[in-house]
C-alpha cells in the first residue's frame, strides 16, 4: 500500500465537495428481524419527550462543535422510525435546521416500515418536512415475508407503498433477494411487480448471513436451507441489472437503483466520503475538524446513550483520529461502490501493473481520470479490492 504521504488527506476540502449529513438512530422496532444485525430492541413502552429532549441536546452538542456547516441532508435510520410521533420528527428536524445551514434542497428521508404506515401520519411528516421516504417492504411474497420474520403482508406493504407516493415525491423501498428456495425466473417475476410500482428509487441487496443475528445461528447449526449457490447468486444479480436497467431505474451504486437525478443524497455522501454527524445510540459518524478525519461512535445501549445525555454528557464515546491509510482504505471500498467511480487525482499512486491488469481483464476502466468498476468487475467488487489493496 501507498505511504500516507503520497496521496492527499481527506481534508476540509474533500469533505466539503461531497457534502454533510445528519444521522438520526432510532433504535426501537416492533419486532426483531432474523437476518438483521443493526442496532435495534423491541420495547413496551417509550418516552417520546425524554427522547427528543436527549436528540436535540446532542445535534445542539454537535451544531456546537461544528458551527453551521451547509447540511445536504438528514436521514432518520433505524431500527423503525416510523413508530415516531410527528411531533417528535418535526422537532429533530427544527434543531437540524436551526444548528446548521440547510442547503436549498436539503433531503429528509425517513425510514418505514408498512405495519407503522398510515395516511395521516405520513401527512403529518411531510408537514414536518420530511420529502423522502425508504419502506423495508423486502419482499412481494407472503410465504417470503414470513421466512424473513416481517410483520406485514404483501397487502400490507402496497397499501403503504400507495399512501407514500400520494404523499411525497421521492419513495424508495428495499427488497432482499437470494432468499431461501428462490431461482432466477421467481426474482425476475417479482422485481418486474416491483418496478411496475412505479416509485423513482429502489434497494435491491442480496441475502447475507450476518454473525451474531438468527439467521446467522441457524445456518452455523445447518439449519438454514436452500439458500442460492454463488452461480445462482449470479444470475439473479444479472438479473437486476438487467430489468432495472430496461426501466429507467439503473444501478448508481452496488445495491441501490434511481431514476436519473433521484439517487438518494445522505447515502452519497457515504460512497463519496463526505462527513456526517451520527446522533442516537450506536450511530456512527465521520467528522474533519481542523483538516483531520475523526471517527464518532456513539454508546449503544439505549437506556447508556439516553443517561449519558441526560446527565448533560455526550452520547458519544471517545472518538478516534482516522489515520491516512485507513481513510484511503475506506474512500476506496465506498467510492468505487459508485458506477461514477473515483477520481484518481484524489487517490495515492496505485500500483500501475496491478491497474493495468485489471482494466486488461475488464474489470476496471481507467478513463477520463476516474477509475471505475465495470458492469462485469462489480460482482466480484470485493476481489479487485483485495487486488488494489494488497
Amino acid at each position: 500500500m501507498p505511504s500516507a504521504s503520497s496521496w492527499p488527506a481527506l481534508g476540509v476540502e474533500a469533505w466539503q465537495g461531497a457534502g454533510f449529513g445528519l444521522y438520526v438512530h432510532w433504535p426501537f422496532c416492533q419486532s426483531k428481524c432474523p437476518y438483521c444485525d443493526f442496532n435495534s430492541h423491541v420495547v413496551s413502552e417509550i418516552d417520546q419527550a425524554i427522547w427528543v429532549d436527549a436528540f436535540v441536546l446532542e445535534i445542539r452538542r454537535v451544531g456546537s462543535e461544528l458551527g453551521p456547516r451547509p447540511l445536504s441532508s438528514i436521514f432518520f435510520g433505524g431500527g423503525t422510525p416510523s413508530l415516531m410521533p410527528e411531533a417528535s420528527v418535526a422537532s429533530v428536524i427544527e434543531a437540524a435546521v436551526e444548528v446548521f445551514a440547510p442547503s436549498n434542497t436539503l433531503e429528509i428521508t425517513l425510514e418505514a416500515n408498512p405495519t407503522s404506515v398510515e395516511a395521516g401520519r405520513f401527512r403529518g411528516y411531510r408537514s414536518a418536512g420530511v420529502n423522502r421516504v425508504s419502506i423495508g417492504v423486502q419482499a412481494l411474497r407472503n410465504e417470503a415475508l414470513r421466512a424473513l420474520g416481517r410483520l406485514h403482508s404483501v397487502a400490507d406493504a402496497r397499501n403503504a407503498l400507495d399512501i407514500a407516493m400520494r404523499t411525497f415525491d421521492r419513495v424508495s423501498f428495499d427488497l432482499i433477494y437470494a432468499r431461501q428456495n428462490q431461482n432466477a425466473a421467481d426474482w425476475e417475476s417479482e422485481l418486474s411487480e416491483a418496478l411496475a410500482i412505479g416509485t423513482d428509487h429502489l434497494s435491491l441487496y442480496q441475502l447475507t448471513i450476518e454473525p451474531g443475528t438468527a439467521f446467522g445461528d441457524r445456518f452455523a447449526r445447518g439449519r438454514l436451507q436452500g439458500l442460492p449457490d454463488d452461480d445462482l447468486g449470479a444470475d439473479m444479480y444479472g438479473v437486476t441489472q438487467s430489468l432495472t436497467g430496461g426501466a429507467d431505474l439503473p444501478a448508481y451504486e452496488i445495491s441501490n437503483h434511481a431514476v436519473p437525478g433521484s439517487e438518494c443524497i445522505h447515502n452519497l455522501i457515504y460512497w463519496r466520503s463526505g462527513d456526517y454527524a451520527g446522533v442516537g445510540p450506536g450511530a456512527h459518524g465521520r467528522l474533519t475538524l481542523a483538516g483531520r478525519r475523526y471517527a464518532t461512535e456513539a454508546t449503544r445501549m439505549p437506556g447508556s446513550w439516553l443517561a449519558a445525555v441526560a446527565s448533560g454528557g455526550a452520547g458519544e464515546k471517545a472518538r478516534r483520529v482516522v489515520p491516512d491509510d485507513e481513510a484511503f482504505e475506506e474512500r476506496l471500498m465506498m467510492g468505487l461502490r459508485l458506477v461514477e467511480g473515483l477520481d484518481l487525482a484524489t487517490l495515492p499512486a496505485l500500483d500501475p501493473e496491478r491497474l493495468s491488469g485489471l482494466e486488461r481483464d475488464g474489470w476496471v476502466s481507467l478513463e477520463g481520470g476516474r477509475i471505475r468498476v465495470t458492469d462485469a468487475g462489480r460482482p466480484i467488487l470485493n476481489a479487485i479490492l483485495r487486488e488494489l489493496l494488497a
